[in-house]
C-alpha cells in the first residue's frame, strides 16, 4: 500500500476534481472575506458528500465545482446570509449570484437581475467589486 502523500502515488481523476472544486470554492470565499473556519468546514462537508456522488457517477466529475459552490451557498444562507452578493447591481435589494449551469461543466457566477456573467467559480477575486460582500 502506498502511503498518503507519497509523490509516486497516482492522483485519480476523482481526487483531482474534488481538490480543484475545494480550491475554487475556497478562493471565492477568501475573495469575499468569509473563509472562516466554520465556513471552510462547510466546504469540507460538501466535498465529502460529493465524493460519494462522483464515485457513483464518474462522468459527473466535471460538475463537482459547481455543485460544491451551490452546496456551500445553500449552507451559508442558513447561517450567514446570501452569498456571494452581486457586485454588479448597485441599486435595489442586495441579492446573491447564482451558479450556472446548475449541473454542468465550467460553472459561472451569474447575476440574473442584470443578466450577466460575473466570474467563473473560483474567479470572484478578479470580478469587479470583489471586495463587497
Amino acid at each position: 500500500m502506498t502511503p498518503i502523500g507519497d509523490p509516486g502515488s497516482p492522483v485519480t481523476p476523482l481526487e483531482q476534481a474534488l481538490h480543484a472544486a475545494r480550491a475554487l470554492v475556497l478562493a471565492d470565499l477568501a475573495a469575499r472575506e468569509v473563509a472562516e473556519a466554520d465556513v471552510v468546514s462547510m466546504v469540507e462537508g460538501s466535498v465529502a458528500q460529493r465524493r460519494w456522488w462522483v464515485e457513483q457517477w464518474p462522468d459527473g466529475a466535471a460538475f463537482v465545482a459547481g455543485l460544491v459552490a451551490q452546496d456551500v451557498q445553500d449552507a451559508l444562507l442558513e447561517t450567514y446570509g446570501r452569498w456571494p452578493l452581486c457586485p454588479v447591481c448597485g441599486t435595489g435589494d442586495p441579492h446573491a449570484l447564482e451558479v450556472e449551469p446548475e449541473l454542468g461543466p465550467d460553472p459561472q457566477w451569474v447575476c440574473h437581475k442584470a443578466g450577466v456573467r460575473v466570474a467563473a467559480v473560483g474567479g470572484l477575486g478578479t470580478a469587479g467589486g470583489a471586495a463587497s460582500s
